[in-house]
């Protein structure tokens, strides 16, 4: 597993074996041979090692890391090293976590740019599923094209992103939740898919004109198409990536904009979004470490949906976050997104995206099945489980946003509790993709 997927209801753990986790987030400038990283502050694109919990053990290892666009790290000095004395003072979870909750509850207090269109969540997950099947040929013919060094399909394409648009304008969670259920042999497919009905959504969500939506769209689409070029035995390697392996996999940006500029029907800031969907604000990104002011928005929009999806999909090496716990994840990454545009995406996804599992005052359990963009606080769930009593109930749905007495307390993981059946709970029977 390239980057550890936290369980806790913080995402971090109180203690292990009895005994006080004494977890620090320092720079990598400051890491030192003999740390034990517990967990890299960025997603598994931005650092070569497809693991977690690891002492540094050498100078090459060390070199990887600070090459890396990984700017921070959370060591634990329960089981390596700790900060020595005279370095730059370490942040400590309790700090972190206020600075999380502080920015999503930001994002939670401003109301979206404009009303989104809200048809029947369950409907809208019949017509979903037929999107992904109609287009699943088409996406895979694009990506076929690719592996051969040359893309044509375009026209077909833009039916697709149509469809996409259509769908995220009657109700933005359908599509979005069922593209989370892909497996690790459907990903590419699926990871297109599920980017470019985020775009659209945030592009919606950001109030931009119908041209604008549809070029974010695509350029969700087509973002990855360069990782047609790269071989599956480095994509899906379950281990550290070597020297030669890392470039080669971060040369997909300049590979799908190379093959892109040959094909008609393809605009600039696709093509831009395509090259630049790795850069960061902090200037640390790929491939040409542009500062803030020289990325385009449409690359930092696909910069966020990329990294949101990736990171909540099961891969062959390792298993996707929860949604929750990504939302989270993301919002401590400082200078990888433009804070603006990470605002409306979280209003977009919900600070507890569809399908989120969520602890409740009551002492309950329940999946989020429905949210309000104008209160991401109290969304609607789906009570299952009784924590008192350790057994399941009779599902019951609650609007926490008009109960009195009962709120989200926390966010929990379900394999904690050996749950396997959670998209049980909020898709329709029939709704797959």
């Amino acid at each position: 597993m390239r980057s550890g997927a936290p369980g806790a209801a913080n995402g971090r753990p109180e203690s292990r074996n009895g005994s006080k986790i004494l977890l620090k987030r320092i720079t990598t400038a400051d890491l030192r041979i003999g740390m034990f990283i517990d967990e890299f502050c960025g997603s598994w694109m931005d650092h070569p090692f497809w693991r977690a919990h690891f002492v540094v053990k050498t100078e090459h290892e060390l070199a990887l890391i600070r090459a890396s666009e990984v700017r921070e790290v959370w060591i634990d000095a329960d089981k390596g090293l700790d900060v020595p004395g005279g370095s730059a003072p370490a942040t400590d979870r309790a700090t972190t976590e206020t600075q999380i909750n502080d920015r999503l509850h930001s994002a939670a207090q401003n109301p979206p740019p404009r009303a989104a269109a809200r048809a029947d969540l369950q409907g809208e997950f019949a017509r979903a599923t037929r999107i992904f099947r109609n287009s699943r040929g088409v996406v895979s013919n694009l990506f076929g094209e690719a592996r051969m060094g040359k893309v044509s399909s375009i026209e077909t394409a833009h039916k697709v992103v149509e469809d996409i648009a259509e769908s995220v304008h009657r109700h933005p969670q359908a599509l979005i939740g069922l593209a989370r259920l892909k497996t690790a042999d459907d990903y590419t497919f699926m990871h297109s898919m599920a980017a470019s009905a985020l775009m659209v959504a945030l592009a919606r969500a950001l109030g931009l004109d119908a041209d604008a939506v549809r070029e974010a769209g695509m350029a969700g689409l087509l973002h990855d198409v360069g990782k047609a070029q790269i071989p599956l035995a480095v994509l899906n390697k379950p281990d550290t990536l070597d020297e030669a392996e890392w470039q080669l996999m971060r040369s997909h940006p300049e590979r799908g904009q190379a093959m892109l500029q040959e094909t008609p029907d393809v605009s600039a800031g696709v093509l831009d979004a395509v090259l630049h969907h790795h850069e960061k604000i902090d200037g640390s990104g790929y491939p040409h470490r542009l500062p803030a002011e020289k990325i385009s928005r449409l690359a930092r929009m696909t910069a966020i949906c990329d990294v949101y999806d990736a990171v909540t999909s099961d891969r062959a090496y390792k298993p996707g976050w929860e949604p929750t716990v990504a939302v989270r994840k993301m919002a401590e990454w400082s200078g990888h997104f433009d804070e603006t545009l990470f605002q409306c995406f979280v209003r977009t996804v919900g600070i507890y995206p569809l399908g989120s599992l969520v602890r409740l005052k009551s002492q309950r359990l329940a999946v989020v099945v429905d949210h309000d963009p104008a209160n991401l606080l109290q969304p609607v769930v789906k009570v299952f489980f009784s924590l008192k009593s350790k057994m399941h109930i009779e599902p019951i749905v609650v609007n926490l946003d008009k109960t009195q007495g009962d709120r989200i307390v926390g966010c929990e993981d379900p394999a904690t509790h050996g749950f396997r059946h959670i998209p049980e709970l909020w898709l329709p029977p029939g709704a797959a993709a």
